[in-house]
């Protein structure tokens, strides 16, 4: 069975369509004198001439006009199977489980998820919000969400949003009994509500100026590990707590929360979609992280 190149038979389409090795060869980018090797080659191989040449013009033969006929129609069928093997990619299936804080799982749940889960109906996502550190890869999930300052060195991050900024609030009937603080340190006297991960370790709030940083250990009557309870702990007037600004940012506009130290509230740096840089990459993952890439670049053009 003699076998003939791809390259080969679709430059000798692109000559019969032309009539010309010239014309052929600037419509592939290739040389007249490589373009004639390559029919040379296939002539020999195949024991036929396909190509009556002259100085002036190129016409086929009888062996010539059939191979066109054939040809041509087995290149549209090539690049039709090529074109049906890439839109598998809008069937893509797959599974992808993540380990994220509920901050950071929040925006891409809104933004991301609704066009993707449209764009792969077949790709199944799974969160697992909690305020643990995971090491990704010995706890079984394919992707972390966390600030970049905790995303490992090893890994790929995908960056997305907006620097999130911190502050200390306190409801107005809380701050009618307790002098409100004027510097970071005033809080060791008052009550705030303390953070724990679920590792055990317990939050220290962090407060930036400048190039000056403190970093407060306080304490109070209360312990959470989450922030809706923590904010809900401050409307009632408990005590101070720490929590994202834009979290409480409908309180402190609507006076129920006061925005307390908002020179020293820090801002820590984007969240990071991140997952492994040693090993292939599931298709899943990819299209996710993607989505998410691309998402982050519209948002930040937009701003």
């Amino acid at each position: 069975m003699i076998r003939g190149g791809f390259s080969e038979l679709n430059a000798f389409v692109a000559i019969a369509d032309a009539r010309s090795f010239s014309v052929a060869s600037r419509a592939l980018d290739l040389s007249p004198s490589a373009l004639s090797h390559a029919m040379k080659g296939l002539e020999a191989r195949l024991g036929v001439r396909l190509l009556n040449r002259s100085t002036r013009s190129v016409a086929l033969t009888e062996a010539g006009e059939q191979l066109l006929v054939r040809g041509r129609t087995a290149l549209t069928d090539l690049e039709d199977a090529m074109d049906e093997a890439s839109s598998f990619r809008a069937r893509a299936s797959g599974s992808i489980r993540i380990s994220a804080s509920e901050s950071g799982a929040k925006p891409i749940v809104r933004h991301v998820l609704p066009g993707f889960l449209a764009s792969y109906p077949d790709i199944r996502v799974e969160f697992v919000t909690d305020t643990r550190m995971a090491d990704i890869v010995a706890d079984g999930f394919d992707a972390g969400i966390r600030v970049l300052d905790d995303v490992p060195k090893d890994m790929i991050p995908v960056r997305f949003g907006a620097d999130m900024r911190f502050s200390a609030v306190a409801s107005p009937q809380y701050l009618a009994i307790n002098k409100p603080p004027k510097t970071q340190h005033d809080l060791l006297k008052h009550r705030c509500i303390r953070f724990r991960f679920e590792s055990g370790a317990l939050y220290r709030w962090d407060f930036r100026q400048n190039d000056k940083e403190t970093s407060v250990d306080v304490s109070g009557p209360m312990t959470l590990g989450n922030v809706n309870v923590m904010i809900e702990a401050a409307l009632a007037g408990i005590a101070v707590t720490w929590v994202p600004t834009y979290r409480v940012a409908e309180h402190v506009a609507s006076s129920q929360l006061m925005d307390l130290l908002p020179d020293w509230s820090p801002l820590f740096p984007v969240f990071c979609l991140y997952y492994p840089s040693n090993r292939h990459t599931p298709t899943a993952l990819r299209l996710f992280s993607d989505a998410v890439r691309t998402w982050a670049t519209e948002q930040h053009e937009g701003r």
